[in-house]
């Protein structure tokens, strides 16, 4: 399986541009696989990230169940050290969100807002996304609810087991 590598950048106006006006690299570079979440690491830009795939996803319309397709389904934690990126949170939902959307994470009792662009959503801050990352270390799964621009509500259940090795290995190999 191929994994996009977002090009990050520290503030979440570059974010917002580089996802919306570049095309994404392709990784293969793996490097190490903890449970659900695989670590990967780029060296130009230095890039490590941890990533997983849903392990249930509901799409639905007018309160109906419904078969959509979509593109890559991931939940990434991204570490940039040449942008002082240090563990940002970014979804890609596999369509584009609906204009001026939010996606909304819940894990466990916690709840959190992502704003979007395109395919892409990140938290607003990075004290956001550290908060998130503590979550996401003592939950069992993180849900991503989300609507397409064609109006589909999408329902992303991401297993968090192997999260926390993933996340601090990431970390450790981008000098975190």
């Amino acid at each position: 399986m191929k994994f996009f590598a977002l090009p990050v950048a520290a503030g979440l106006a570059s974010l917002a541009l580089t996802t919306a006006g570049a095309a994404q690299d392709i990784s293969t570079n793996r490097v190490a696989a903890k449970t659900d979440w695989s670590v990967f690491v780029e060296d130009d830009p230095n890039e490590c990230w941890s990533v997983s795939a849903p392990k249930e996803t509901v799409n639905t319309r007018d309160g109906r169940v419904v078969a959509v397709r979509r593109s890559d389904i991931l939940l990434f934690v991204f570490y940039r050290p040449g942008d002082e990126v240090k563990g940002q949170v970014t979804f890609t939902g596999g369509y584009p969100f609906a204009d001026g959307s939010t996606v909304n994470l819940t894990i466990g009792d916690d709840q959190y807002e992502l704003f979007t662009e395109g395919e892409w959503a990140w938290p607003a801050s990075e004290a956001e996304d550290a908060q998130i990352i503590t979550a996401m270390k003592r939950g069992v799964s993180a849900v991503l609810s989300a609507q397409s621009s064609r109006g589909t509500k999408t329902q992303d259940t991401f297993s968090l087991l192997g999260f926390t090795a993933a996340v601090e290995d990431a970390q450790k190999r981008c000098g975190g």
